[in-house]
């Protein structure tokens, strides 16, 4: 079977996070991937799964491969991208991050409400703690746990000043293991790999970081993969048999 391309936009924000827009719900983003012919979409809410198992139903009605997770806060305040395959795994994901979530309760008037819908934005429940919060877990005790899981580990927009693997600790820990690194939509990736030579080991990808209507799928990169499965874009982030990243 030959190789196909297919546009994917990994890092995505839903109602369901404090910082997302209230606009951005299950029926929009798969409406809105297929509109912008983007075949793989990714749900990393703050520290929770919540809102994945809706959209991930609604994508595979409409030919959309969603890629279910989180963006996880570790103890650094490093930021990564963690997927799993299944909603067993999900589960346990989300176990794991309620786990180690600090039970520090949300102000809805100060970080926004933290709520999550189904496909007619009915609401199915609330998170009570402060999903911006940092989880009591270091970075490679996030990264074993995501492996324990057979799961996709990415590093989170490792260009800006804040909140990345570099901003917080200087480097890349050289134990550390991660599928890809991913860099936002304006960054200038010739200028990175300069200041930083080493990253050029690294397979990237590139995403939209999407809080707002407006963002989704505004960026993204393209997956040369055999079918539209987790196993496919999990190969291709590794670059195992023939399947690659490339970057819009």
């Amino acid at each position: 079977m030959e190789l196909g391309s297919y546009r994917g936009d990994l890092h995505n924000h839903t109602f369901l996070s404090p910082c997302g827009d209230i606009e951005m719900t299950p029926r929009f983003i798969v409406s809105r991937a297929r509109e912008k012919g983007c075949s793989i979409v990714g749900i990393t809410d703050h520290n929770t799964t919540r809102q994945c198992p809706e959209i991930h139903a609604l994508g595979q009605e409409n030919g959309i491969l969603v890629l279910c997770g989180a963006e996880i806060t570790t103890r650094e305040e490093v930021h990564c991208l963690a997927f799993v395959e299944d909603r067993e795994r999900l589960d346990m994901l989300q176990e794991y991050l309620s786990k180690h979530l600090p039970p520090i309760p949300n102000v809805p008037e100060k970080f926004g409400y933290q709520m999550w819908v189904d496909r007619d934005e009915n609401i199915l429940g609330e998170e009570e703690y402060l999903l911006i919060s940092a989880i009591d877990q270091s970075l490679e005790q996030v990264e074993t746990f995501v492996r324990s899981l057979d799961g996709i580990f990415v590093l989170a927009h490792v260009n800006k000043s804040r909140d990345s693997v570099i901003s917080q600790l200087g480097f890349i820990p050289f134990d550390l293991k991660p599928d890809a690194l991913e860099i936002s939509a304006r960054c200038d990736f010739p200028q990175l790999l300069q200041t930083h030579k080493y990253l050029s080991k690294y397979r990237f990808i590139r995403s939209s970081d999407a809080h707002y209507q407006e963002d989704f799928a505004s960026s993204g990169c393209t997956f040369h993969i055999r079918e539209l499965t987790f196993s496919e874009v999990a190969m291709a982030l590794r670059g195992q048999e023939g399947r690659f990243v490339s970057l819009d």
